[in-house]
């Protein structure tokens, strides 16, 4: 069997966790690992038995030459590592939010387009166990075409004890949480012919950024009415929202009946037959957080896809130009909150 080489760049909190869903995946080794700080590399490197350490990520890949390189660092190194890879042809998964700004972000997918070097960006919101079951039940219909929908993320969660630069971006909650959720609107409900946002900055004095947000769109051919909640905040939360990554519920109507993503992956569908009554819990690694259980175990199901995409076995889903669109509607929401006015696209989530 094939193995598919490649490297990492970055050696943060997410890369053991990335390291140890490719193991998961299998058919992949990794060959080199580059950080700025070197002793950070090198104890990730012994740690997953990786055989070459860098601290010049040029060398590496003119040295290594990789098949891909798994882009983990913070945002700041998004575009210049990745821009890197484009020059070099190597193929690039990188995290999100892709980039800090719009420009950026289009500057990245058209250097990979005008080297013809594939650009994928590791979205594994979409790929949560229940998150999966819920796509496939609107797309079967099973209510009709949905007319109204709400996406709720809200947590107490202490995000930043393992991430503490997240405290320091200016922009916070819709690019580090929002790019995640209105990925699955899209998905879920197709292209945004509208947006209307508001943000809040409250009870969290040590962090920058916005951390509560609240999106109206309309969305797909249907027009899909979809309300979006998010926020991490200190309040009185139940147990689960305080202690573990946040799970993403949902309400969707439509002239059938309703669907329903309650607390501990339970979706319940609502018709005319009666409700039935599921439950979607995500596999479960040893080498996983339990706190981040949700989290992790997307990290697989999304590798699979771009491991298959890299071998040209498959199509992956999130590529660069396709998660574009959602930092388009990310930057939208932005600006609709600064204006007060709602964004309207012109075609097929571009702003106007």
């Amino acid at each position: 069997m094939k193995i598919t080489r490649f490297a990492v760049f970055g050696a943060g909190f997410w890369t053991r966790y990335q390291l140890a869903a490719w193991k998961e995946v299998g058919r992949v080794a990794c060959m080199a690992i580059y950080n700025r700080t070197r002793a950070k590399a090198e104890a990730i490197a012994q740690e997953f038995d990786i055989p070459a350490v860098y601290d010049d990520p040029e060398k590496l890949l003119r040295e290594v030459r990789p098949e891909f390189v798994d882009n983990i660092t913070e945002v700041g190194g998004h575009k210049p590592l990745s821009l890197l890879c484009a020059r070099h042809r190597v193929a690039c998964i990188c995290q999100k939010p892709m980039a800090a700004s719009l420009d950026d972000a289009r500057e990245m997918v058209a250097a990979f387009k005008a080297t013809g070097t594939p650009l994928f960006v590791h979205e594994n919101w979409r790929w949560q166990s229940p998150m999966m079951a819920l796509r496939g039940l609107i797309a079967s219909k099973v209510i009709g075409t949905p007319f109204r929908a709400r996406l709720t993320m809200t947590s107490g969660f202490d995000l930043w004890a393992n991430q503490p630069a997240l405290a320091e971006l200016e922009q916070f909650i819709l690019t580090d949480l929002g790019v995640h959720i209105l990925d699955v609107a899209r998905v879920l409900f197709g292209e945004a012919n509208s947006v209307y946002c508001q943000t809040q900055r409250t009870l969290l004095p040590a962090v920058k950024g916005e951390n509560v947000a609240t999106l109206l769109l309309s969305m797909g051919a249907a027009r899909t009415t979809v309300t979006v909640e998010l926020g991490y905040a200190k309040t009185p939360l139940e147990p689960s929202q305080r202690e573990c990554f946040p799970q993403t519920f949902a309400f969707v109507e439509g002239p059938l009946g309703s669907i329903e993503l309650c607390s501990d992956y339970i979706i319940r569908v609502t018709t005319q037959a009666g409700t039935q009554i599921t439950r979607h819990t995500p596999p479960r690694y040893a080498w996983a957080d339990p706190a981040y259980d949700i989290a992790h175990a997307s990290i697989v199901t999304c590798h699979k896809n771009l491991l298959a995409a890299i071998r040209q076995e498959a199509t992956a889903e999130t590529t660069g130009e396709d998660n574009l669109r959602t930092l388009e509607l990310v930057f939208a929401a932005y600006d609709s909150a600064r204006t007060g006015q709602a964004i309207c696209f012109a075609t097929s989530g571009r702003a106007t």
